[in-house]
């Protein structure tokens, strides 16, 4: 098996907005700046002044060794201070690195930081923690294959307060997860990896920017938990103009959701009349609560929990605490590349949408929006399942369906050729016939017409079922089309999403060993613009 490129469209459900940018030889306006495929992204980063880059390369050094992402991370490091621009990804804290996704877009990163410094533009690569979201729920279960399907492996109950993940403390809780990962993946240099990230005095964004930094330490990954109060320093103007200039960033939003929906599209995140960019730490809980805009005295005031603030008071709070005030979605992009110097950031197709919306934000606060690039796409085959897609002649779009779906493909093709001739001729001819007399009888009449129209559908509705009663019988001869339909669809479309999406990235490295990370890149340096098929 060859490893193989289709495009986009072939994934079940994807959105119109995230096709008709990556199929686009021309930048989506006005969503995007640049196209999706070639090569004008490439240009130095954001201006950043000496001094700010000096503090960043301070910041990103001390989290580098205390991440352990090593001497080659550290030269990138002292490259960004001295003018290098970034190539930017990131992902939430998720559990022992959460789907494969996490993997490729850390690729794609670092192969589009090679592709930049080669054509002339110094570049590194940078992973953004999005260690602020305190969606515990989302992050704290993986999904590792079994011989009864996906397993999930969880770190328990969330906390009492919605805290932002980063911050919450490992301790005992990651301690039968880690077992359970052992059961399944078995002991290795891998697990071993595992149980150095995630000790117990370690914090949830500690320990997955430790496991992302060292996995990627050789190609120098930047990883950064922006969280604190020097990072949020860094890029306090954002959150300063999200404060000062709400109504007109709240109307610009408006406008962009009705520009959306005109084109068809939708918006990826609901904007309403109380919405904000904002949450706000509260000061003895830690909760991350919404920042809400409410009317009060003909104007507007801000709202989180059970108190109301002031424009005033939130700048006090921004001043003295920055790292309280919290981007939400929208305008976490924009923060980011406040504080780096970036260039493009690397996307999934749910955040490509987010771009959409962002790009005002990015106009009305930093005057130009940042290139957005598809991450890398794949769906990583391993050698038993390749040979039994050769053996049936199964490629990757026919994969992403059903178990029972699949099988009934298997059936109608390993159906001796006799049968196979004679259901073909019944159902050419009676399509003929019916197509003829529903013809001839809407001439006479439409009303006629409609009801022959009904009844000609079912019949060819009976023709289908004469098909799969002959495929099922077919199933029934041949018990093994059935296992391997299932062996199939498990492995590359588990569950009906995507495998990239579903499995584990630590799944695939701990039975392909790290040569799997520099195939990756490989893969995201090839010019392949939609979704890949890769042998192991």
């Amino acid at each position: 098996m060859e490893p193989e490129c289709y495009p986009s469209s072939i994934v079940p459900h994807s959105s119109r907005l995230f096709l008709d940018y990556t199929e686009s030889a021309q930048p989506l306006t006005p969503f995007y700046c640049t196209a999706a495929a070639g090569k004008s992204w490439m240009s130095e980063g954001r201006k950043l002044s000496a001094e700010h880059r000096a503090c960043l390369a301070e910041l990103l050094g001390a989290q580098n060794v205390i991440f352990g992402g090593g001497d080659v991370t550290a030269r990138n490091i002292d490259r960004l201070r001295h003018g290098a621009s970034a190539v930017v990804t990131g992902q939430q804290v998720a559990l022992f690195g959460g789907p494969l996704y996490t993997l490729l877009k850390a690729a794609t990163a670092i192969a589009r930081a090679r592709e930049a410094t080669a054509a002339g533009f110094d570049t590194v690569p940078v992973f953004w923690l999005a260690s602020e979201d305190h969606d515990f729920a989302e992050i704290a279960q993986v999904e590792l294959p079994s011989r009864d399907g996906l397993k999930a492996v969880s770190i328990g109950a969330a906390p009492e307060a919605p805290v932002p993940v980063g911050g919450i403390p490992v301790e005992a809780r990651a301690e039968a997860a880690l077992a359970e990962v052992e059961e399944l993946l078995g002991s290795s240099e891998l697990t071993a990896l595992l149980r150095e990230a995630y000790r117990p005095e370690a914090t949830l964004a500690g320990a997955c920017g430790s496991l992302i930094a060292r996995l990627f330490a050789r190609w120098g990954l930047i990883v950064i938990d922006a969280a604190g109060a020097g990072f949020h320093a860094l890029g306090a103007k954002v959150l300063e103009q999200a404060i000062r200039n709400a109504d007109a960033l709240h109307a610009a939003l408006v406008a962009r959701d009705k520009e959306l929906t005109d084109r068809g599209y939708h918006a990826q995140v609901k904007v309403g009349e109380q919405s904000s960019l904002l949450f706000l730490i509260e000061e003895t809980t830690g909760a991350r609560l919404p920042l809400r805009r409410v009317r009060a005295d003909g104007g507007w005031q801000w709202k989180a929990g059970g108190r109301r603030y002031s424009s005033d008071e939130l700048l006090e709070i921004l001043q003295a605490t920055p790292e309280r005030c919290s981007p939400n979605a929208l305008l976490r992009p924009v923060f980011q590349d406040a504080v780096l110097p970036t260039s493009a950031y690397i996307a999934g197709p749910a955040e490509i949408a987010y771009f959409a919306q962002s790009e005002v934000l990015y106009r009305g606060i930093l005057r130009r929006p940042t290139a957005v690039l598809p991450r890398l796409s794949a769906t990583l085959v391993e050698p038993k399942i390749a040979t039994v897609m050769e053996r049936h002649e199964v490629r990757l779009p026919d994969a992403l369906t059903t178990a029972d779906a699949l099988a009934q493909r298997l059936a109608a093709r390993a159906m001796p050729m006799e049968g196979k001739r004679k259901l073909a001729a019944a159902g050419n001819s009676l399509d003929g016939e019916l197509t003829a007399v529903t013809e001839w009888m809407a001439e006479m009449d439409a009303g006629l017409g409609r009801a022959a129209n009904t009844a000609a559908s079912k019949m060819r509705y009976q023709m289908n079922r004469l098909r799969r009663l002959a495929a099922r019988y077919q199933l029934e001869k041949e018990t093994s089309l059935a296992r391997h339909a299932q062996a199939i669809t498990q492995a590359l479309y588990p569950g009906g999403h995507l495998q990239e999406r579903a499995v584990a990235g630590i799944y695939f490295l701990a039975t392909q060993g790290e040569g799997l990370l520099e195939m990756l890149i490989g893969a995201a340096i090839d010019s392949c613009p939609g979704h890949k098929l890769l042998p192991l």
